[in-house]
């Protein structure tokens, strides 16, 4: 940043971000208990967070949570589009983070093969 013109530019852009994350945007929740980080959470999340960006899908919120409690189905993630059913997948494995992003995020297609649970 060399003026303030510079940081003004800034201040906008990350004021549209935050804007689009108040309209209540897609969040995607990432189970990082131990029993998610030893099947590899980690490295999911780390994956969903670059898809996104490779993306520039920024009105998508990803938040790590605790255990979820089924621990054998891990890597959970949960997907929450607006207006729609909470989505759970299971047993998600690093090459069925960009089929859930094309599938479920970007196009609204629920990735049926994964699925563990609906919530309303």
């Amino acid at each position: 940043m060399k003026s303030l013109a510079d940081l003004n530019d800034l201040r906008d852009k990350l004021q549209e971000s935050i804007n689009l994350r108040k309209k209540g945007g897609t969040v995607i929740i990432v189970g990082m208990g131990t029993c998610g980080i030893a099947a590899g959470a980690r490295e999911v999340m780390r994956a969903i967070l670059d898809e996104l960006a490779a993306r520039n899908l920024n009105d998508v919120k990803v938040i790590p949570t605790g255990c979820i409690g089924m621990c054998d189905k891990e890597v959970l993630v949960d997907v929450m589009r607006p207006g729609e059913s909470r989505i759970t997948y299971g047993n998600v494995k690093l090459a069925d983070v960009k089929k859930i992003i094309d599938d479920h995020i970007v196009n609204g297609r629920i990735v049926a093969n994964l699925v563990v649970k609906r919530k309303a």
